[in-house]
């Protein structure tokens, strides 16, 4: 199988290129809802949290309060790296057992695992290939207040919490440019799920 590094950056449109690829055929693997598994109430992970953060981090119904949390570490650099060396190592845990069980059931496949923090956190060594979901700066602003309903100093914060995309793109082996409309878009995924393929084909073993 395949195994693919998605990413990008907050509110360059991950989701919408993930949906466009499943749709055409592959297997998605989303940290996201991973991290969500993670820091269940009552797991080890959202115990050490409350922990190195305070008990002010878990909510009256025994979960993460998870605006608490996400302001913290945008605005602390510290804060951020100590979640993520928490939260980070059992999601890859969640990811490699998901990625186990695809594999055994479509060895061809093509697996594409959703990783906000690909290139931050080194992670782009453990795929065959990497693909990166860009808008440029100006854009990225304008979708995140738009989406989040926040002032642009929010939305910078935001920004800086991530490795620019422009640095990420010089990283990726694909791109996608998902500033334009979801024709343009779909147009570079088709055209990148072609290549995805050929790599898939090129990697199984010869009989």
């Amino acid at each position: 199988m395949l195994k693919v590094g998605l990413t990008g950056g907050i509110a360059s449109g991950k989701s919408t290129v993930d949906r466009m690829l499943v749709e055409l055929g592959a297997h998605l693997v989303d940290t996201d809802q991973l991290a969500r598994r993670v820091v269940e109430p009552g797991s080890p992970a959202l115990a050490e949290i409350a922990q190195a953060f305070g008990p002010e981090m878990i909510a009256a119904d025994g979960s993460l309060d998870r605006p608490r949390m996400r302001a913290l570490a945008f605005g602390d650099e510290q804060a951020r790296n100590r979640l993520n060396a928490i939260v980070h190592p059992r999601i890859n845990q969640l990811v490699a057992a998901e990625l186990t069980r695809l594999a055994e059931g479509a060895p061809q496949g093509v697996a594409i695992v959703d990783v906000p923090l690909l290139f931050e956190t080194g992670g782009e060594k453990r795929f065959d290939c990497t693909v990166l979901v860009y808008v440029p700066e100006a854009v990225q602003m304008r979708r995140l207040m738009a989406r989040d309903h926040c002032e642009a100093q929010a939305a910078q914060e935001a920004l800086k919490a991530q490795m620019p995309l422009e640095n990420k793109k010089k990283k990726a082996d694909f791109l996608v440019d998902n500033s334009g409309g979801l024709d343009e878009t779909l147009k570079q995924v088709q055209r990148l799920w072609q290549d995805l393929l050929g790599k898939a084909r090129s990697t199984q073993p010869r009989s």
